[in-house]
């Protein structure tokens, strides 16, 4: 007998939790156009500009001339062509790695990489508040999975000390929190993983780009060995294309090459995307101005939120989220928002943990004064009329 799903979308309607497909009518910059109305985007993971950048774009069009649309076959047959090669070899000089191995998505990576890190004699330590992909990822492995607390450093050596020594130990979690915005303690943590042997996974997708003198990530930022643990990040973020990518050891290329599934058996990802992040990859290299940018007008809305009065989290990233607690808080928010011209969805369960709903706004480099001066205006009367200020 079929589950009644229509029965299932309606429960969860009347607990402000159904979603919808919202449909852009333009391309991923600083506004969107939806159902003909131009909005100021806060909502779009698009940080340095560059999905929409000229020279980005160009490298795909040469590379659609050249070698066509589609790979035709997994990588291991036919697939990795030159703009795959050109864009690892790039990565793996800007993350200061000595080898790079790029994935279709960012969620097909991590899938791929946990089950073939630790087997059924690991244990996996994952940080509650890491992204589903990890969580599914971890439930994939046949190792024993355990969850530490939020950035509790204490908590994950509490249940590293009781692990068998003998045991292989694997610590996951996210450089930049993606709905939270706040950071991972890594220096903690990967001096922790030395003193317990274990490794450390690192996924920084919005951590990318981003964080760091030179944007090469949340490693980057606390000064750490870009060696002395595996980082696993995403090019649809701050790179502004598509795919995902493990940094590490030539030998830990090698070894997923042969043992991750999602690699494995998935057709390579177009060759004009791969052009694309590796152009991509070069304007982050150097233009540090458009992350000064970024950074500058992080700055300004996260005062300006502060000295409104919203409930923020703990972020340190142009990841902003705005704290309302309950769905049908952040619905409203989010269409008095979309009335005022800003678009900001709202963020509910199971996204985020029961009465944590937010509004969560990404700042970008390309975003104007004028821009931002709109949103914080359009956010203090929804606030007000909201009660949430």
């Amino acid at each position: 007998m079929l589950r009644d799903f229509a029965q299932e979308i309606l429960n969860a309607e009347a607990r402000h939790l159904r979603r919808r497909l919202c449909i852009a009518e333009s391309p991923a910059e600083t506004t969107i156009t939806i159902k003909g109305r131009l909005l100021i985007s806060m909502a779009s993971n698009n940080y340095l500009g560059l999905a929409n950048h000229r020279a980005v774009k160009q490298a795909a069009m040469e590379a659609i001339a050249k070698w066509g649309v589609g790979a035709g076959a997994a990588r291991l047959i036919s697939g990795t062509m030159t703009p795959h090669e050109q864009l690892e070899q790039a990565l793996a000089r800007f993350k200061q790695v000595e080898a790079v191995l790029t994935y279709a998505t960012g969620y097909t990576t991590n899938v791929g990489l946990l089950p073939a890190l630790s087997d059924r004699n690991g244990l996996t330590l994952v940080d509650r508040s890491c992204h589903a992909s990890l969580i599914q990822a971890c439930r994939v492995s046949n190792a024993t999975l355990r969850v530490f607390h939020h950035n509790d450093v204490g908590h994950l050596e509490t249940v590293l000390s009781k692990r068998g020594k003998a045991r292989p130990a694997l610590v996951v979690t996210e450089g930049v929190f993606s709905m939270d915005g706040d950071l991972a303690p890594l220096a903690e943590l990967l001096t922790l993983c030395h003193r317990y042997d274990a490794t450390l996974l690192v996924d920084d997708a919005h951590g990318t780009g981003v964080m760091g003198e030179h944007g090469r990530g949340t490693a980057e930022h606390f000064g750490l060995n870009p060696e002395a643990l595996i980082q696993m990040g995403t090019l649809s973020k701050a790179v502004g294309t598509s795919g995902g990518y493990v940094a590490g050891t030539t030998s830990l290329k090698d070894y997923l090459i042969n043992t991750s599934k999602t690699f494995i058996y998935t057709t390579a990802s177009p060759p004009a995307i791969a052009a694309a992040a590796t152009a991509a990859i070069q304007i982050i290299r150097h233009e540090p101005e458009r992350r000064a940018r970024l950074w500058d007008n992080r700055r300004y809305l996260h005062e300006a939120l502060q000295g409104m009065g919203f409930h923020l989290t703990r972020t340190q990233s142009p990841i902003l989220p705005i704290l309302v607690k309950s769905p049908e808080t952040a619905l409203k928010m989010s269409q008095a928002l979309y009335e005022a011209g800003v678009y900001v969805p709202a963020i509910r369960p199971p996204t985020v943990p029961r009465h944590s709903s937010r509004l969560r706004l990404t700042v970008s480099s390309e975003h104007t004064k004028e821009q931002l001066e709109s949103v914080v205006q359009a956010l203090r009367e929804a606030g007000e009329a909201m009660r949430v200020l």
